[in-house]
């Protein structure tokens, strides 16, 4: 939640309804919701302790809605829909438009306990879709990215763009600390990584990632697809998106600028509902090196929660080869929780007619 000092600073908005048209939109709705008379609007500041109160417990008590909720009001490229019924916020949606212009990218569905199962979802995306088509005309594809299992009705649906493992583990930032002391990675991690096992780490400067990201073809071979996906955002090797990338807090890390054979991601942490010191540190690591990926992941952690106080749920996606020994060596070296077993992330698109 926003403090109150917080919610005084915030920009303010204008709040309007919007206006659906029925001959086209009314028409798609089930008739029991068409009865029910669902209302859209666009989100505002003023709606926020209304969305959070609709989406307790929702991703675990990882949702990362509170703490990006004003920054997605002010992205000219994004727009936050609610639906209403009866006055009161029941499901929100998230569509942001990337890969100039051409790609709808769905995000932060949520939908209020008793409403779901309904149809209220797919109601509200098929309006979010008509509502982008009308803004973004050169639109054509709609993605998504998913941690749930996809069956042969997704696939009906949705093309397969790429998977990534998710290995999700927590512990106390404290203990963490003490540990890797214990395993002699304690102070500068990085230079002690470099002392012991002579692999390279490179952090690159906004320069330097587009040098590597958009005027070499180094790391086509490395990305699933070609596709940058960061923090469950999928992005194409495009100079539109590398500047949506690099507004925001992310450490840019490869093995070697010339020859990269493994690179991440890693998005600075932020607090999570869970609990008061509970903080969330997404990496996402692409290439296919062991020793490689253990390395970053180290260096990740070490440089991201040496300040922090409290506990820590970190969310490394990688490919799905190197999941078992990288779970192996959290749970046996390093001695953190996994929080649960293999599961996967996938990109998933369809188009927009």
């Amino acid at each position: 939640m926003f403090s109150s000092h917080q919610k005084d600073n915030l920009p303010k908005t204008c709040y309007f309804k919007m206006k659906i048209d029925t001959s086209l939109t009314m028409l798609q709705l089930p008739e029991a919701l068409s009865q029910a008379g669902l209302q859209f609007s666009v989100a505002t500041e003023e709606d926020f302790d209304e969305i959070m109160a609709m989406s307790q417990d929702i991703y675990g008590g990882l949702d990362y809605l509170p703490t990006r909720y004003t920054n997605w009001l002010q992205e000219t490229n994004r727009t936050v829909i609610l639906a209403r019924k009866q006055g009161k916020v029941i499901a929100l949606e998230s569509v942001c438009v990337i890969d100039d212009g051409e790609t709808m990218l769905v995000e932060g569905l949520r939908v209020a306990p008793q409403e779901r199962g309904k149809g209220v979802a797919g109601v509200l995306l098929r309006f979010c879709s008509e509502l982008v088509k009308t803004k973004y005309p050169d639109v054509k594809v709609s993605r998504l990215t998913r941690d749930d299992q996809l069956g042969p009705k997704d696939f009906q649906k949705y093309r397969l763009i790429t998977k990534q493992g998710i290995l999700l583990v927590r512990f106390r930032a404290e203990d963490l600390k003490l540990r890797l002391c214990e395993l002699g990675l304690g102070g500068d991690i990085q230079s002690s990584l470099s002392t012991s096992s002579n692999l390279p780490t490179v952090r690159l400067d906004s320069t330097a990632v587009q040098q590597l990201y958009l005027t070499t073809d180094l790391m086509q071979g490395i990305l699933p697809n070609a596709t940058i996906i960061q923090d469950w955002q999928p992005f194409k090797l495009l100079p539109s998106n590398m500047g949506i990338l690099l507004k925001k807090d992310i450490d840019w890390v490869v093995d070697d600028v010339s020859n990269p054979i493994v690179a991440s991601l890693c998005t600075f942490p932020f607090r999570v509902p869970i609990g008061d010191d509970w903080y969330y540190l997404n990496i996402d690591m692409f290439g296919k090196d062991l020793d490689l990926v253990r390395h970053q992941f180290l260096g990740h952690l070490q440089r991201h929660t040496a300040t922090l106080k409290g506990h820590v749920m970190c969310q490394m996606f990688l490919d799905p080869p190197l999941w078992k020994s990288m779970a192996e060596y959290c749970r046996n070296t390093l001695r953190v929780e996994l929080v649960k077993e293999y599961t996967e992330q996938c990109v998933v698109e369809s188009d927009v007619v």
